[in-house]
């Protein structure tokens, strides 16, 4: 069993530099935790921090209710997977997974019982005689994987582990550190950028923004209600629709047409929330719209547009039969608009 909590956590560097600005998180037992955001905000230096590697300028970090600030990374029973694999060159597949074992002098018989069956579970037993010169980026980083699980700690922690891989191999990837994860039953802190792999593989999703958390919780409830401008235009790909309000009017001089809630300045809506509907189309949301950029990716099509004075997407299903230059009018229903005030707060 093991939570990981933090209590209003702080990094300040020398010089006066907030890195992490005070941050409150609470990770369940056997909870697959996933802070994302984009380069600067803080996430890499929060697990850092979680890890013991890095010092704690003010809060608290604890496992199972013991505040560890003062412990040092190999005291905590942590196992971190980095992102460039961090694997001994000059040592075959085998002597990496075992490395860790064999410093806290686990006896030999059952340092190769656990190596034995961590690598057929992760697929690599025909290759423990291999060095990491000799396998591709997916293999390596199972190995990677595979070293950290033979240690059996209480919490994982992921540095952004796929960010490596071609977008093939992080799709795998994703499917056997999510099904791996929930056999081990093992409590996850896991670092990325990628807006898709967080939605795909967190129980509790972390939004985080200039070393402050925007959103946490259940991935699908922050995808259909973003808390903010920020989270509406990082998470979805492609991001919500943006769109400036005042006094009742886009920012082209058309009228909204729809109530809109006191404060509001800004309207979103999904790109699948969207649709294309004739001239005179009664309800929700129509923007006249010019078409500027065609996307087809097989199952469905993007269309961009320009419209209120803004580029804007369109999902639609299959190949569309739109084209650059086309004149289009675009709808969204009333409950479907999402909307925020001046701060780039949700206004209900």
């Amino acid at each position: 069993m093991a939570t990981v909590d933090l209590k209003d956590v702080k990094k300040v560097y020398a010089g006066g530099v907030e890195a992490v600005k005070g941050v409150s998180i609470a990770i369940p037992d056997k909870a697959l935790c996933v802070l994302v955001g984009p380069s600067g905000c803080g996430k890499s230096t929060l697990l850092r921090m979680i890890a013991g590697l890095e010092t704690i300028s003010a809060g608290t970090c604890s496992f199972n209710g013991k505040v560890v600030n003062e412990i040092g990374p190999t005291e905590r029973d942590i196992a971190m997977v980095f992102q460039n694999y961090a694997l001994y060159p000059h040592m075959k597949v085998y002597d990496n997974m075992a490395y860790g074992l064999r410093n806290r002098g686990m006896p030999k018989d059952e340092i190769d019982s656990r190596v034995q069956a961590v690598a057929k579970t992760l697929e690599l037993a025909h290759l423990l005689d291999r060095r990491p010169r000799e396998l591709s980026g997916g293999q390596r980083q199972r190995v990677a994987m595979g070293r950290a699980i033979v240690r059996n700690p209480e919490v994982f922690l992921f540095d952004e582990p796929l960010s490596n891989l071609d977008a093939k191999l992080r799709g795998q990837m994703r499917v056997e550190i999510k099904k791996l994860q929930r056999e081990l039953a093992v409590t996850s802190v896991y670092v990325t950028h990628d807006q898709l792999e967080a939605m795909t593989l967190a129980d509790i999703l972390v939004v985080m923004n200039g070393g402050l958390v925007e959103q946490m919780g259940n991935p699908l409830d922050i995808y259909e209600k973003p808390a903010s401008t920020f989270v509406a235009s990082f998470i979805g790909a492609p991001p919500m629709n943006l769109l400036t309000v005042a006094d009742g009017k886009l920012a082209d001089g058309s009228a909204v047409k729809v109530a809109t809630p006191a404060r509001a300045t800004t309207l979103g809506f999904r790109p699948e929330d969207a649709g294309i509907a004739g001239k005179g189309t009664a309800g929700g949301l129509t923007l006249d719209a010019v078409v500027e950029g065609v996307e087809p990716v097989g199952a469905e099509s993007f269309l961009y547009c320009a419209a209120a004075g803004a580029r804007i997407v369109v999902r639609v299903a299959g190949r569309s039969i739109a084209e650059i230059g086309d004149k289009l009018t675009i709808t969204a229903p009333a409950a479907k608009l999402h909307w925020y005030d001046a701060a780039g707060k949700r206004v209900e």
